[in-house]
């Protein structure tokens, strides 16, 4: 009988588009000592090729779909323009791969949902890549508030934003591309509130709109169980600071580059602030790397740190703000 101690073969990953995500996530990979870059995937072979060639990757495929046959892999992770993220999802869970698909999951619940179907009905591992959930300084924040740290939370508050140059053309702006600031950084906001008020039971939002009509800026109010607050902020208009806020009844954390934080600031009730400090291994995607590798080898579907059910509840929640701020895509129907 082998030993249960013994070292566990790499598990072999699979990278579906070239962009600058892609590029950041295998840095943060190949800090993770069982994990191995085998493919990648692109729309051409030039392209797959240089990527490769760059990241020393052996196999590069000309087609997406060649990626997601490719048995010699076994998880993707799919790091393509958000519109593609749902047809790409399911051609990986169809050809029998894992799938860690970069956030949002969909451009909307439905596809979302679709996309959980598949993975429930092909027995596959899915998880939405919110880097957020796994950093550690994250785990010691959602244990300081489970120990009453800060007593009862009461409000949320986070915002997140960049000037980016307008291209008409752009993934950024285009509404053909899914374009936006909510789905492109304005998901992280929406789902740490989600991550310490629940389910919201109400949504409020209003937008600044791009020439091409998606969303350049838009702020958000929410409720939560218990009538917790979050007001919540995002661009691609201005430099809005990276800040967000946890508010209790005895106390507040205070986070910087939150989305993916390296540490934060406790503050309680009459005493000195407390600093704490979580430097990244590497860049921070190594985290959720892990947490894919940890689940696949329980042999579970899903992750329960960024389970199906909350990545469902963030879509819908994404669907709602846009509903509110009167923007849709192209084929949703408006």
């Amino acid at each position: 009988m082998p030993d249960d101690t013994s070292p566990q073969p790499p598990v072999r990953w699979g990278i579906l588009g070239t962009g600058k995500i892609a590029q950041r996530f295998v840095t943060g990979l190949r800090a993770v000592d069982d994990a191995e870059v085998v493919a990648v995937g692109s729309r051409s072979e030039e392209t797959a090729r240089r990527f490769a060639d760059t990241w020393d990757i052996p196999r590069a495929h000309g087609d997406y779909a060649d990626l997601a046959a490719d048995t010699g892999v076994d998880v993707v992770y799919v790091a393509t323009p958000h519109n593609v993220h749902h047809r790409a999802t399911l051609m990986c869970l169809e050809a029998g791969r894992h799938v860690l698909c970069e956030k949002p999951l969909a451009v909307n619940a439905a596809e979302a949902a679709e996309m959980v179907d598949a993975a429930k009905r092909r027995g596959r591992f899915l998880m939405e890549g919110m880097w957020t959930r796994f950093a550690p300084a994250m785990a010691e924040v959602r244990k300081l508030l489970a120990d009453g740290a800060i007593g009862e939370v009461r409000m949320v508050t986070a915002t997140i934003g960049g000037r980016m140059d307008y291209d008409p053309q752009g993934r950024l702006f285009a509404p053909e591309l899914a374009g936006g600031a909510l789905l492109d950084v304005g998901v992280y906001p929406v789902a740490f509130a989600s991550m310490f008020l629940g389910e919201f039971t109400g949504i409020q939002a209003q937008a600044h709109k791009a020439p091409t009509g998606v969303d350049a800026q838009v702020a958000m109010s929410v409720t939560g169980r218990n009538g917790v607050l979050g007001v919540l902020g995002c661009s691609i208009e201005a430099p809005i600071p990276r800040r967000a806020d946890i508010v209790g009844t005895g106390g507040s954390i205070a986070l910087t580059d939150w989305f993916c934080p390296t540490g934060f600031v406790l503050r309680r009730a009459g005493a000195e602030p407390e600093e704490f400090s979580f430097p990244h291994r590497a860049n921070g995607f190594e985290y959720e790397v892990m947490e894919v590798h940890r689940r696949l080898r329980e042999q579970a579907l899903e992750s329960p740190l960024m389970p199906w059910a909350e990545s469902l509840r963030i879509a819908e929640a994404l669907d709602a703000v846009r509903a509110d701020i009167g923007v849709t895509y192209p084929g949703e129907g408006g």
